[in-house]
């Protein structure tokens, strides 16, 4: 039997449970994700930096660990909380139970909770930080929960050098603010060559690679934290360049930034493969999968959310920029076309 551990939530709400992963403590912002499966992709997507990650889907880690399916080499998320566990992985392709892997890259985590409950919870009062502790939580634990902040995010996991990625074609510039490995390999399908820029790479040194594309990742963090003006600032550049630009999840808020719009954390964002967004001027819907907390405040949307109207894309004409993953791995596909019209948009 796995040793005892607690998660303490900032409004002072204890839940009981069991380890899971690396037996110490850890403090984050907790986010719930509806996704039934690609729980690696979850775990491996640097926009979840600095929070503990919720699946709300009681049973994870069914078809083990399959390092191939990683968006990133290393994990971004401080924690992880799951109902159950697999402790017996079933798949030709699996590497290890998820239990061993967390351990191994030293990640908290906790199970056996109710995480209906604390889904629930979340849902009501909104997105609230929390501390995983292997010991009775004080009030201690409590108010250290309530000061923790996500910052420096970008930053944090962001590459440090240029790296060309892979492929043949048009030449595409990647701005990485903590890219998913599925988007340069959206691109690579498309015919695309990708070279990968680390998030404070300068328009002037983006414009001499002469890229016939510009592609914004995602990313973790609040869009407007200040750390992250001056990439605004080079959006701005970029844009009258002429070059077409694609922004996905914390791209399309930056380039909205830099187009004068502004952004807004929602209650408890939108995370999972079921999410639904509408294109305004045909009514088509779309089943997305998304990833984000923050939103561009937007009258003019291109896509907007079903669930509760807000901005999921913007069209500048030449440019332009999904609040959602067109390339998820974990499915769905529905809005796989985009990378298309990118390329069109190069041609």
């Amino acid at each position: 039997m796995k040793a005892k551990t607690y998660l303490v939530l900032e409004n002072g709400i204890i839940f009981e449970g069991e380890a899971l992963g690396s037996h110490q403590s850890v403090t984050g912002e907790i986010v719930f994700t509806t996704g039934m499966t690609g729980y690696l992709e979850t775990l491996t997507d640097p926009s979840y930096f600095g929070q503990i990650i919720l699946q709300t889907f009681p049973l994870i880690g069914n078809y083990g660990v399959i390092p191939s399916d990683f968006e990133s080499v290393k994990i971004a998320a401080k924690g992880y909380i799951v109902k159950h566990p697999s402790k017996t992985p079933s798949n030709f392709r699996s590497q290890g139970d998820l239990d061993s892997f967390l351990a191994s890259r030293n990640i908290v985590g906790i199970s056996g909770i109710d995480t209906r409950e604390l889904t629930k919870i979340i849902r009501e009062s909104g997105v609230m930080n929390g501390k995983i502790t292997p010991t009775l939580p004080t009030q201690e634990d409590r108010e250290e929960a309530g000061r923790y902040e996500v910052l420096n995010a970008v930053p944090s996991v962001s590459p440090k050098t240029v790296e060309k990625i892979g492929g043949s074609g048009r030449r595409v510039a990647l701005l990485n603010y903590g890219a998913k490995a599925g988007i340069a390999n959206a691109l690579i399908a498309k015919g695309c060559e990708v070279t990968s820029f680390p998030h404070d790479t300068t328009a002037d040194e983006i414009l001499k690679f002469a890229p016939e594309g510009i592609m914004l990742s995602n990313g973790p963090g609040d869009p407007a934290e200040p750390i992250n003006a001056p990439l605004v600032d080079t959006l701005a550049k970029l844009d009258q360049s002429g070059i077409p630009i694609f922004g996905i999840c914390l791209g399309h808020q930056l380039l909205a930034m830099a187009k004068g719009y502004k952004t807004e954390k929602l209650k408890f964002g939108h995370r999972g493969a079921n999410q639904p967004i509408k294109d305004v001027k045909t009514g088509r819907v779309y089943i997305t999968s998304q990833n984000h907390g923050y939103t561009v405040i937007s009258d003019d949307s291109w896509l907007v959310s079903v669930n509760d109207g807000t901005c999921e894309g913007l069209d500048y004409g030449k440019s332009f920029s999904v609040q959602f993953h067109p390339e998820a791995c974990g499915g769905p596909l529905d809005t796989g076309f985009l990378f298309d019209m990118f390329v069109e948009r190069m041609s």
